[in-house]
């Protein structure tokens, strides 16, 4: 299939384009100007680069066009960030999706599939793991805004009949990820550890979230593709949660010695837990995790050894 991305050159994005491309897919990849993509990507025969910005119109109609699938992975805030300026969430996240979803009903886009948030979209958990069904009730703007692209994405299908999925993504970790980010706590931690410095942690180290490898997200948005059942929701993880504290210990382990660390006051944005029930994927698109926390963390370091700068 002729698919965009869309954030293409980011950390999910470039795992996303490799997989398309081997499975023998052409990619139209677009992000901001003058990003670096790793050399066998921006040379493949398959891979069209577009660049410019998401809330330009002129930039994104040429990237989408002639495309069956639009996978849309951007997001301009994180969850810290969007609190402190809702209104540039709401300017830049939602009505830019709005600008897209036009943009695709009018060029003949087949599906866009969208990634959300199963980290705060929720909010303070009733229950866990957390089921698509759990309401919803985030405690920042960033969830918000997730979600309010996910009801236009339904409103969509209601009127002109835009196939769409949403993936509720929970944390995602692997090669390439950013590691000076103020979010991604496996390589932010991993990459402090291999250079002996001090990893610093919000809290006292018992928040829990739900992490799991980027080939198994991966594997999710591609399934996402050809799926064509009712539940449009699904959340995507591990099924299963890891403390912060517990991510240091799994990396003491793997490295045999002991990290530096220290505890910072708690942010009041951070739900206590966050787990995700990944069932109704399972049953939807035929698809599980793989790849084991300790495994993708040692892939992880091996590649971060390789990749010193």
């Amino acid at each position: 299939m002729n698919c965009c991305v869309i954030g293409g050159a980011g950390f999910i994005g470039l795992h996303l384009v490799e997989a398309l491309v081997a499975a023998g897919h052409n990619v139209n990849l677009f992000d901001r100007p003058r990003l670096v993509l790793p050399q066998h990507i921006a040379q493949h025969e398959a891979v069209n680069r577009f660049e410019g910005d998401f809330l330009n119109l002129d930039d994104l109609a040429p990237a989408i066009k002639g495309c069956e699938i639009v996978f849309h992975l951007v997001s301009t805030t994180l969850p810290r960030s969007s609190n402190e300026n809702p209104v540039y969430d709401i300017e830049t996240n939602v009505i830019g999706t709005l600008q897209l979803l036009d943009a695709a009903r009018k060029n003949g886009i087949r599906k866009v599939i969208f990634i959300s948030s199963g980290g705060t979209v929720y909010g303070i958990p009733q229950e866990l793991p957390i089921p698509e069904s759990h309401p919803t009730d985030p405690v920042c703007s960033y969830g918000i805004s997730k979600l309010t692209i996910e009801k236009y994405m339904s409103l969509y299908k209601h009127l002109y009949d835009l196939d769409y999925c949403v993936l509720r993504l929970s944390n995602p970790f692997g090669e390439r990820q950013r590691v000076s980010a103020a979010q991604g706590a496996v390589a932010v931690f991993l990459h402090k550890a291999l250079r002996n410095e001090l990893i610093e942690i919000w809290g006292d180290g018992s928040v829990v979230r739900d992490y799991f490898y980027i080939s198994d997200a991966v594997s999710a948005l591609v399934k996402a593709m050809t799926y064509d059942g009712n539940n449009r929701v699904l959340n995507i993880g591990s099924g299963a949660g890891l403390s912060l504290n517990e991510i240091l210990t799994a990396i003491e382990r793997l490295l045999g010695r002991s990290v530096n660390r220290s505890y910072l006051p708690p942010r009041p944005f951070d739900v206590p837990r966050n787990v995700l029930d990944i069932s109704l994927a399972t049953q939807s698109l035929d698809w599980r995790p793989q790849v084991p926390f300790t495994e993708g963390l040692a892939r992880m370091a091996r590649w971060m050894n390789e990749h010193k700068h």
